[in-house]
């Protein structure tokens, strides 16, 4: 059964993971996470085969690249600014 998670919720999602670990590792244990964008989803596993870093040193590592391969779409409309105006 897949486990929808938020992008906010990601770190707290592989922080228990045993570190380093691999990103063929990473795939196979998080094959039933499944990422909810700001607009639709996507499976974390097909996040992570995107990714060309072979090792992550730790949880924050793991989620820099993952957020780094996600499309812009993910989280929100282009151009949008969560700032001040």
């Amino acid at each position: 059964m897949a486990r929808d998670v938020k992008l906010k919720d990601l770190e707290d999602t592989v922080e228990d993971l045993a570190y380093p670990m691999t990103n063929s590792n990473a795939r196979e244990e998080l094959d039933d996470v499944v990422l909810v964008y700001a607009d639709g989803d996507e499976r974390l596993s097909d996040v992570l085969a995107r990714i060309e870093e072979d090792v992550f040193d730790d949880p924050a590592d793991l989620v820099t690249e993952v957020m780094n391969a996600l499309p812009t779409e993910a989280v929100g409309e282009p151009g949008q600014s969560e700032g001040d105006a």
